[in-house]
């Protein structure tokens, strides 16, 4: 009875929760595709996400392992870890920062833009083909809701 008023009160039917959930399942199957590529190229999916953060910072401007790690919502030791690993791949190099000599400063190697344009591509490609699919779930999510059945 409870759970029945609380759908009534935030006007809740099953296809609404049919629709969250498929679009969960969605989220997570691009998630999944996302790991196993990184890993096709010995990356893990946080190796791959601070590689895109980098690289979407502006030429002009570097990234510090701070700010990767409040970008990557980890601590900053962990962030650390993850630079070690990609520095010693040939992926990041770090570099004094010129503001403030305390701070280190990070950037793609070359090898690591390559890396990362080849696994982009692939994400890209992905995201081409369920696109309409997320578009579609997004529209129905969107969508004001119907007449209250089912």
């Amino acid at each position: 009875m409870q759970l029945r008023r609380a759908e009534k009160r935030f006007k809740l039917v099953t296809r609404d929760y049919a629709r969250l959930a498929a679009f969960r399942h969605a989220l997570r199957e691009f998630l999944r595709f996302s790991e196993e590529a990184a890993a096709v190229v010995g990356l893990t999916a946080k190796h791959y996400q601070a590689m895109l953060i980098l690289r979407a910072c502006p030429e002009e401007r570097r990234i510090t392992i701070n700010e990767l790690a409040c970008d990557l919502f980890i601590k900053h030791n962990s962030a650390v870890g993850l630079v070690d690993r990609l520095t010693e791949e040939g992926l990041v190099v770090r570099e004094p920062s010129s503001a403030d000599r305390r701070k280190v400063e990070l950037r793609l190697s070359g090898q690591g833009r390559l890396v990362l344009a080849k696994l982009a591509a692939v994400h890209r490609h992905e995201l081409q083909r369920i696109g309409p699919v997320l578009r579609r779930f997004l529209a129905e999510l969107s969508r004001p809701h119907g007449n209250g059945k089912g």
